[in-house]
């Protein structure tokens, strides 16, 4: 096969470069922008979950949504700005309540369509999960557990981990990657310190914290020292371990001070109430199990150009003042702006299927109305 493969490039061809095959595909428009990613997603899928949502946006199911948001946008703006480039002519055009439903019915479709996106960025990326706490809280102990392995090692010590410890595991499909760090306190051990400093760099680049701590003292200065210092915006979990040493059973706080703050009592050297642990990271995350076939695979750039598209479609309602009766726009209202808005909604949209122009929609125009004749 080497001499094959040297005769071919002696002969003047040359190795196809890294994706050549798909860009190929995406640039004689076989694949759109979406599914060529979808391709190397589904490569790199790390759960049977993943791998088959994956598949799905390859098949064109994001892609769709995509073009079914497009398309009624096109419709939309087709409607404002054939009102706006040609007040002259006696167009059909829309009534300001039949525009408001269209943009409420747009806006509902694309909250769908996130949640979906939302759903398989998880599958994608993953969550990173950092275990914070005090020397000896019993860190270690829970990787081991959430693992199913001795990917740490546990002793009595306190400062045994002076390293993060990175395992990734999945549940019902999601990606985890648990990072075991050093126990944070003051401390001469050179070291320790760099463990220590080696933590901090971890929470800043987590998505949820799980603070362990001693459930025989509750949380203690040092532990709400570690919460005050975490980022405002993370996600935590308040873990009180070691309940068999209380003899008491594992339970999950009902009330909490905030939506992005949990508290759930276990044992880690038993396994008791690590199950639902497992349960709290999934729901801390995000993640719906009863989507199903809906998910989507997307990206951090799609969820970007969704979050984009969203924001202009809520300037967009502002402007028009959503909930007009009129057969027209009514004076003090600002269709330019309205437009613009939807313009914007539909280059943010567009971006992720890698498609449209300006042209798409002087198209539509004078497709469906008789304009210019």
């Amino acid at each position: 096969m080497s001499l094959l493969l040297a005769s071919c490039v002696s002969a003047g061809a040359r190795p196809a470069q890294p994706g050549e095959f798909t860009l190929r595909a995406f640039l004689n428009n076989k694949l759109d922008l979406a599914q060529a990613e979808s391709v190397a997603d589904v490569i790199d899928a790390s759960s049977r979950e993943a791998a088959r949502c994956a598949m799905r946006s390859l098949q064109g199911a994001f892609s769709t949504a995509i073009h079914d948001l497009v398309q009624a946008l096109t419709d939309l703006r087709m409607l404002v700005e054939a009102s706006l480039d040609f007040p002259e002519e006696e167009l059909d055009t829309a009534g300001r309540a039949e525009i408001d439903g269209k943009l409420a019915k747009i806006r509902a479709r694309l909250q769908q369509v996130f949640s979906s996106a939302r759903q398989g960025s998880l599958l994608q990326e993953g969550l990173w999960v950092v275990l914070i706490g005090k020397p000896n809280v019993g860190k270690s102990s829970l990787l081991n557990q959430l693992a199913g392995e001795e990917a740490a090692i546990v002793t009595e010590v306190p400062g045994t981990t002076r390293d993060t410890v990175l395992r990734s595991i999945a549940i019902e499909g999601v990606p985890l990657h648990l990072l075991d760090t050093a126990g944070l306190r003051e401390t001469e051990d050179l070291v320790e310190k760099i463990g220590i400093a080696r933590t901090h760099s971890a929470i800043q680049k987590a998505g949820l914290a799980l603070l362990l701590v001693d459930s025989r003292e509750g949380i203690t200065p040092e532990d709400q020292a570690i919460l005050d210092s975490l980022p405002a915006g993370l996600s935590r979990i308040c873990v009180h371990n070691k309940i068999d040493l209380l003899e008491k059973l594992p339970h999950v706080a009902t009330q909490y001070e905030a939506e992005n703050k949990r508290e759930i009592y276990l044992s880690a050297r038993t396994g008791a109430g690590v199950e639902a642990l497992r349960k709290m990271i999934l729901e801390m995350a995000g993640w719906n199990p009863h989507m199903g076939e809906g998910i989507f695979m997307a990206r951090r750039r799609h969820l970007v150009a969704l979050a984009e598209a969203n924001e202009h479609l809520k300037c967009a309602a502002d402007v028009a003042g959503c909930g007009g009766h009129g057969r027209h726009w009514d004076h003090g209202d600002q269709p330019e702006l309205f437009a613009e808005e939807l313009r914007l909604a539909q280059r943010s949209l567009s971006s992720i299927t890698g498609e449209f122009s300006a042209d798409d929609l002087l198209g539509e125009i004078f497709s469906r109305f008789c304009i210019g004749k």
